[in-house]
């Protein structure tokens, strides 16, 4: 007798179930087998790749040895390269630098005088990886003289050159360096420069310059080389809460010192006159908006703006000299009239 049709489908189906699950297990073993066999198969730890060369160097650094890879890439440096070629070495040797402690702080101020000479090539991107190197080597402090040597040169670099990535290079290179009082006259003519990159659309640099000129501003010799520097009639755009908060916090510190500057004692012992154009007159001057702009910030959502913002009101309200008085009348009228 023939089984019934209910019978036979359920049979069929436990075939199916049964078959599906066989069908699993191979799959799985035989992906198993598959990474099994990658493993296997992975190539040798000592390969070419830029990955490998590190982990050796570091490797043998961490026992004592000098892995020599730093002195290579230096000497190579030496010899007659292409373009494309010295970026890579230099960028190697930064990463040398960085990885290797031991055999960067073996270097010589003549291995800085090498780099340095980089900065001269006709190609942008070499002078870029030179000015990355330099900084690598500046956080060697035996190095920071000769270094410092170079501060003229990328000085002139950042002033005369329109390029984002040699900006942001240059002048991380700058502000991890003391600059020395000889630098000051190039520093009054790159003036100009840096206000420029200070009101680009490039957020690193614009970073950097003004974290540059929030330093130069508390030379007294530099002071009102940088209050009389010209800016666009929109400056004050970039005291808006939509800006990065990065940016804003390094600009408020840096109006933060302006103003203590402008009124401390020295300072304000000379009758000082300034062009309409001026960044006094857009921060400081009688149509400034600058207190709507701080008063925004007061409640912008990141607190280190918050606190830099109400840093840079009181700086504007109270004189640095009058400052430790029990209270001090506003120093200007910008909080005036209920604002």
């Amino acid at each position: 007798m023939g089984m019934s049709t209910p019978l036979c489908l359920g049979q069929l189906d436990i075939r199916k179930s049964i078959v599906g699950l066989a069908m699993g297990a191979g799959a799985i073993y035989l992906l198993y087998k598959a990474i099994k066999a990658g493993i296997k198969c992975q190539p040798p730890l000592c390969s070419n790749s830029p990955i490998c060369i590190a982990r050796l160097a570091i490797e043998r650094e961490r026992h004592g040895r000098d892995s020599g890879e730093l002195r290579r890439l230096l000497n190579s440096l030496e010899c007659k390269q292409d373009e494309y070629a010295k970026s890579m070495i230099l960028h190697s040797i930064t990463r040398c630098v960085y990885l290797l402690e031991a055999e960067a702080s073996a270097c010589t101020t003549d291995d800085i005088v090498l780099v340095g000479s980089m900065l001269d090539d006709k190609d942008n991107s070499v002078k870029i990886q030179a000015l990355n190197t330099l900084k690598a080597f500046s956080g060697i402090r035996k190095f920071r003289l000769k270094i410092q040597e170079q501060s003229i040169k990328v000085l002139e670099l950042v002033s005369t050159i329109w390029d984002s990535e040699l900006h942001i290079a240059g002048l991380r290179l700058l502000n991890n360096l003391p600059l020395p009082d000889f630098v000051h006259p190039q520093l009054r003519r790159v003036m100009p420069a840096l206000m420029d990159i200070l009101q680009s659309d490039y957020i690193l640099a614009q970073v950097q310059a003004v974290r540059l000129l929030s330093y130069l501003a508390q030379k007294n010799d530099l002071l009102y080389d940088i209050l009389n520097c010209q800016v666009r009639s929109n400056f004050l755009n970039l005291f808006q809460s939509t800006q990065p908060g990065s940016l804003l916090f390094e600009l408020l510190v840096f109006a933060e010192r302006l103003s203590e500057g402008r009124n401390s004692p020295h300072y304000r012992a000379v009758k000082w006159h300034y062009n309409e154009q001026s960044l006094h007159e857009a921060l400081f001057g009688d149509e400034s908006r600058l207190a709507d702009r701080l008063l925004a910030l007061v409640i912008h959502p990141e607190e280190e703006v918050q606190i830099q913002a109400c840093k840079v009101i009181v700086s504007l309200q109270c004189p640095q000299d009058v400052r430790v008085r029990p209270s001090c009348q506003p120093s200007h009228s910008y909080f005036n009239n209920g604002e």
